[in-house]
């Protein structure tokens, strides 16, 4: 029986569709650290399977131990995905989701 893996890294660099920013990947990297912004790449983490493609916007965000956590909403699909804050991210674009 073959076991799926929740989480593969992958070291991506790429341009955000949203603001443009330059984003250089470490392997955990899924969304702008600028605007925040993601897209719709993976059905779990690291996978890029899904089909979709869409913008995730981020929707909302909430601390839970001490950490923040942004909540995501595919503009094409409607999916949602959670993610923790990197410590790079812009936390002034967090703060202006509330």
């Amino acid at each position: 029986m073959n076991k799926i893996k929740n989480f593969q890294r992958k070291i991506e660099d790429f341009v955000c569709e949203k603001c443009g920013e330059k984003v250089e990947g470490n392997g955990y990297t899924d969304h702008c650290p600028v605007c925040l912004w993601s897209k719709h790449v993976d059905i779990n983490p690291g996978d890029r399977l899904a089909d979709c493609g869409g913008m995730m916007k981020p929707a909302g965000f909430e601390v839970k131990n001490g950490k923040y956590i942004i909540y995501y909403k595919c503009v094409k699909c409607g999916f949602e995905h959670k993610v923790k804050l990197a410590p790079l991210d812009n936390f002034s674009s967090l703060i202006e989701l509330s």
